[in-house]
């Protein structure tokens, strides 16, 4: 397994550079002008190239490409004789744990790496990165731990039970959830359950009438035993709440369409309680008296619940489809043959085998809303990366966005990592070497 670990260690510094090479490549071909960006209207030929000379803008890309990837890696060649070079070592600026002088003007440093300073307000990047990439982690972590646990969930369920009520109603799901995009979705979330329904929701009294009927109706015609509680009532329940809403929005326009006084009686409400949620904030907020930190966890649940619609539904297709396969196989017959229960079949035998696809998706997914979360947080105030990587990307603010796309790389890097360590874990067929 060292062989293995040192092999895809090696890599993951290769995709680092690849990465870093093609955004940098990009980010110095494209037209804009950081200089003018930074200056304003007030913008001089002086202060453009006081800007440059400053931040090294006025070499050569070639230059600033090697003098970038020297700031970025944790051996680094610095001369120490001249301090006019563009690469003389600085340390109030390279915090490194020691250096080795290899000749009379030239010494190698082994240090964390430096992400440099932002055009913007000067700011070193990695404390900006640091302030803002716990709550991205945070907001990313929990959402994939949701879509795991309940995609899982509804994929083993729908793969035992083909073409039954689980089944159709996980395929619905999926369908919907892959389909609508994030900031679609964030903006009738935050609407919904932050602002109409943070105090309370006025709900129509007819689907519940609809729902009781059904229910009722399915009692007195079959009179089933609580064992079949879940595949019959609960079902026809279901189907008369849909029934009731689809008859009372039917109802709501004809009254609309032809002014129906007779129709007001059909249309009693009761309050249902809210959900005492803000349609925006941040988990972190700081106290304006003390300046302390505050943690406010329930601000985490609308954005949560947002960013984990769509890996939900891919989790659940891949383990339904996953599950059939390990299920439909001579080894799960034989269990079966032998009277073991379906429960521990399941558990035991089946789902091992089946994650493997399952945990690839998760830890892709995981990387792409470290990543890919900026429209959820900007919608919902949330205080991450996702607000500095856009007003990066506006400014062309170099530093910051290759500093972000370098923490985001390596956390990809290592997840990929990991995963295999996972998968020679939970199935004993997958060696490592």
């Amino acid at each position: 397994m060292l062989r293995y670990l040192v092999k895809k260690i090696a890599y993951g510094f290769l995709v680092l550079l690849g990465v870093l090479t093609i955004v940098f490549s990009i980010f110095n071909l494209k037209p804009g002008d950081p200089a003018a960006l930074s200056g304003g209207q007030n913008t001089t030929e002086d202060i453009i190239k006081n800007f440059n000379k400053e931040w090294g803008l006025d070499r050569s890309i070639i230059i600033r490409y090697f003098h970038f990837l020297n700031d970025v890696s944790p051996i680094s060649l610095h001369n120490h004789s001249n301090q006019n070079s563009f690469f003389h070592y600085d340390e109030g600026k390279y915090d490194s744990f020691f250096t080795l002088e290899c000749s009379e003007n030239y010494l190698v440093a082994f240090k964390p790496p430096y992400l440099k300073k932002s055009y913007l307000n000067n700011r070193n990047v990695t404390s900006l990165i640091s302030e803002k990439l716990l709550g991205t982690i945070i907001l990313a972590s929990f959402s994939i731990v949701i879509a795991s646990i309940i995609g899982i969930f509804l994929g083993v369920v729908s793969a035992y039970r083909l073409d039954g009520f689980a089944d159709k109603f996980s395929i619905i799901f999926s369908i919907a959830g892959m389909s609508a995009p994030s900031f679609f979705m964030a903006s009738i979330i935050s609407v919904i359950g932050g602002y109409y329904w943070s105090e309370n929701i006025h709900f129509p009294l007819l689907p519940i009438i609809f729902l009781v009927i059904f229910i009722g109706f399915r009692y007195y015609k079959y009179r089933l035993n609580f064992y079949r509680f879940w595949k019959s009532y609960v079902k026809s329940g279901l189907k008369g709440l849909i029934v009731g809403l689809g008859v009372w929005l039917l109802l709501i326009t004809f009254k609309s369409m032809f002014l129906i006084e007779q129709l007001d009686p059909l249309f009693f409400y009761f309050n249902l309680p809210g959900t005492g949620l803000d349609p925006s904030g941040s988990i972190i907020q700081i106290n304006e008296i003390n300046g302390g930190k505050e943690y406010n966890w329930s601000h985490l649940i609308l954005p949560c619940l947002t960013l984990s619609l769509r890996p939900l539904a891919i989790v659940a297709l891949l383990t339904k489809k996953s599950m059939e396969e390990v299920l439909s196989s001579d080894f799960i017959r034989t269990a079966r043959a032998k009277g073991l229960s379906p429960v521990y079949i399941i558990w035991k035998h089946a789902i091992r085998n089946a994650l493997n696809p399952v945990i690839t998706a998760i830890s892709g997914w995981f990387a792409s809303l470290l990543a890919g979360a900026v429209f959820v947080e900007m919608i919902f105030n949330w205080d991450g990366i996702g607000s500095v990587l856009v007003s990066a990307l506006k400014n062309d603010d170099l530093p910051v966005v290759m500093g972000i796309t370098l923490v985001i790389s390596i956390i990809f890097v290592l997840i990929n990592l990991l995963v295999d360590v996972i998968y020679s874990l939970i199935d004993p067929r997958v060696v490592l070497k």
